[in-house]
C-alpha cells in the first residue's frame, strides 16, 4: 500500500498518553515528522522517547491548548524544526459527565472541559490556520464523539462540546476547501483511554445507553470475567463489545493517511457489537 504519511509534518495534542500517544507513534513509524504536545512535559517524554530510540523524527513540546500564546508557540516551534505543518491532529480532551443535579461538584470540571474541549480546538485551528494556507495545503483532524450527535442525559456539558467541535469542523471544511483538509473522528466508547477517570457521577453513563443499560452490564461482566467469551473479546467477531485505544488510533492514522486530494471529512468508529445508542 503507499504510504502518505512518510515525510509530513504532524502536530498531535493531547501526545503524552492514549489516543494522541498511539497517533504519534503510529504515524512516526511510517515517516512522518512528529510533534507532541501536552501540558505533561515529563509524560511526553514517554511518547517521544521510543520514536527517536527508533530512528524516527519527534520534538516534545509543552503547550497548554487552553492558552493562545502557547498553541501559537507551539506551531512556531513546529515550523523552526521543520519548515512546515502539514496535519493538526486535535486529539486533547475531558470528559467530565453529570446531571444538572450534580452542578454544585461538577462546575469546576465543566470550566475545564469548555475551555479544553472548544477553546482548546479553536486555538488549534488558529494557530496552524494561516500556515496552512500559505502553504497551500494541510489537514486538520478534530477528535469529537458521538456524545456529539444528539443530546443525551448526564453529558449536557460534555456532548455539547463536542457537537460544538463537529460544528467547528464543518465551518472550517467550507471556508478552507481546496487547502484545508478537514476530518471529524467520532469515537463511542473505548476503555483504557483514561478519559473516563473524569466522571463526576457514574450513573451519568446510562444516558448514553437507553434501554441497553443491563444488556451492557452483563456484557462488561462477562468480558472482566476469568474466561470472557470469544465474542466480545475478538475484534474478528461481530459481537465485539469495544475497540481497544489501539484500533481507535489505527483509524485516525488511516484518515491522516490519504493522498492529498481525499478527504475523509467524518468517521464514526464503533465496536460491532456495543451498546450504545447514540
Amino acid at each position: 500500500m503507499t504510504n502518505h504519511l512518510a515525510g509530513r509534518t504532524i502536530i498531535i495534542t493531547g501526545a503524552a498518553s492514549g489516543f494522541g500517544r498511539l497517533v504519534a507513534q503510529k504515524t512516526a513509524a511510517l515517516g512522518a515528522k512528529v510533534v507532541a504536545a501536552d501540558l505533561e512535559a515529563s509524560a511526553l517524554e514517554l511518547t517521544v522517547g521510543p520514536i527517536v530510540a527508533a530512528a524516527h523524527d519527534a520534538i516534545a513540546v509543552r503547550a497548554d491548548v487552553t492558552a493562545r500564546d502557547e498553541m501559537r508557540a507551539l506551531a512556531a516551534a513546529t515550523v523552526e524544526r521543520f519548515g512546515r505543518i502539514d496535519v493538526l491532529v486535535n486529539n486533547a480532551g475531558v470528559m467530565p459527565l453529570a446531571f444538572y443535579s450534580d452542578h454544585e461538584q461538577a462546575a469546576d470540571a465543566w470550566d475545564r472541559c469548555i475551555d479544553v474541549n472548544i477553546k482548546g480546538v479553536v486555538n488549534g485551528i488558529s494557530a496552524v490556520h494561516d500556515q496552512m494556507m500559505a502553504q497551500g495545503r494541510g489537514h486538520i483532524v478534530n477528535i469529537s464523539s458521538t456524545y456529539g450527535n444528539y443530546p443525551v442525559s448526564g453529558a449536557a456539558v460534555y456532548g455539547a462540546t463536542k457537537a460544538a467541535v463537529n460544528v467547528l469542523s464543518d465551518a472550517l471544511r467550507q471556508e478552507s476547501q481546496g487547502r484545508i483538509k478537514v476530518t471529524t473522528i467520532r469515537p463511542t466508547g473505548v476503555p483504557g483511554t483514561g478519559l473516563g477517570a473524569g466522571i463526576i457521577n457514574r450513573k451519568a453513563l446510562g444516558g448514553i445507553l437507553g434501554s441497553r443499560a443491563e444488556d451492557y452490564r452483563d456484557a462488561y461482566r462477562a468480558l472482566g470475567g476469568d474466561d470472557p467469551p470469544v465474542e466480545l473479546a475478538d475484534p474478528d467477531s461481530i459481537g465485539y463489545l469495544a475497540p481497544s485505544p489501539d484500533e481507535l488510533a489505527d483509524q485516525i492514522v488511516y484518515a491522516i493517511d490519504q493522498p492529498w486530494g481525499i478527504s475523509i471529512s467524518d468517521l464514526t468508529v464503533r465496536a460491532s457489537g456495543e451498546h450504545f445508542v447514540l
